[in-house]
């Protein structure tokens, strides 16, 4: 009768092989950790807010030389320390912080309602298939629509009024967040799925719980996407249209530059929404983005 017995054969070097289980072992667990080294507060604003500043204070120094240089008339093209002073006549009226609240507070109000219709719409094209057939190729038309084409329906059909302002951000932002959520949702991996039906998570549950989480990246990049859209709908919209009841916000204030052609006005309403455009890129997208990617093991803690 054959025996059953099972016999280990030891290493060469006469070990019991123990050892190198557990030296394999740690080092998996050691490309497991992520070590979270915190920098110093000095070099962070050293490899962060430096290089920007450097750039910012290039271009100045360009724009200064070509104005010192005159390459073209100072009505064309006037000193930074023209457009300084008509921030600061602004700020001495008391408008200025009123402007750009009012752009601001438009922009963001319309992109999370944006977020709040564009979300389920997403959901519900990425997850049926019929209707990504029908309504996927008219979210990727809308996408790539200018923005400044719905501002003279958007009038007509609602009038000049805040109503009209928002439909334009809506027509903007909305399939900006909804394909970007398509495309996130594609890139799930079907087993996360079955994963999460094992476990129960079906329906809303499980979007809420298993695929807009694993879709977070490419959500992330669609919400982005959907901010730069509405806000380039609202300058747009606030650039055409004009009505006391709709107050004044940048765009207006930079329609207003051109119709009595100060040209310090216009550059400095350009440089206001250029600012309030990287401002909420940086306070808002930047963090929850790096957040996301480092909670997936996809970006270093120490950054």
């Amino acid at each position: 009768m054959s025996s059953t017995e099972t016999t280990l054969t030891k290493p060469a070097d006469g070990t019991d092989g123990t050892g190198d289980s557990a030296s394999v072992g740690a080092g998996l667990d050691a490309l497991d950790a992520v070590t979270a080294h915190r920098r110093p507060l000095g070099e962070a604003l050293r490899s962060k807010a430096l290089p920007p500043l450097l750039g910012v204070l290039v271009v100045i120094a360009l724009w200064q030389g070509a104005y010192s240089l005159h390459i073209t008339s100072s009505y064309k093209l006037p000193s930074p320390a023209d457009v300084w002073r008509s921030a600061q006549d602004l700020w001495y009226q008391g408008t200025l912080l009123t402007i750009i609240w009012t752009s601001v507070w438009r922009g963001l109000s319309g992109f999370l309602l944006a977020v709040v219709i564009g979300t389920p719409i997403g959901l519900v094209v990425a997850r049926v298939r019929p209707v990504r057939a029908a309504i996927g190729p008219v979210l990727q038309g809308l996408q790539s629509l200018p923005s400044v084409a719905w501002v003279p329906a958007a009038v007509i059909w609602l009038g000049i009024n805040d109503s009209m302002m928002y439909a334009v951000i809506l027509l903007g932002a909305v399939p900006s967040v909804a394909n970007g959520l398509v495309a996130g949702i594609d890139q799930v991996p079907p087993l996360f799925l079955r994963a999460g039906r094992t476990l129960g998570a079906t329906g809303l549950n499980g979007a809420r719980h298993v695929l807009i989480p694993a879709a977070l990246p490419g959500y992330l990049a669609g919400l982005k996407q959907g901010w730069a859209f509405s806000w380039r709908s609202l300058m747009a919209a606030e650039l055409v249209a004009s009505s006391p009841d709709l107050g004044r916000g940048l765009g207006r204030f930079l329609e207003d530059s051109r119709e009595f052609s100060d040209m310090s006005g216009v550059l400095l309403g350009i440089i206001l929404i250029l600012f309030v455009g990287i401002a909420i890129e940086l306070l808002v997208f930047t963090p929850v983005e790096r957040r996301a990617l480092r909670n997936r093991g996809l970006l270093a803690a120490s950054k």
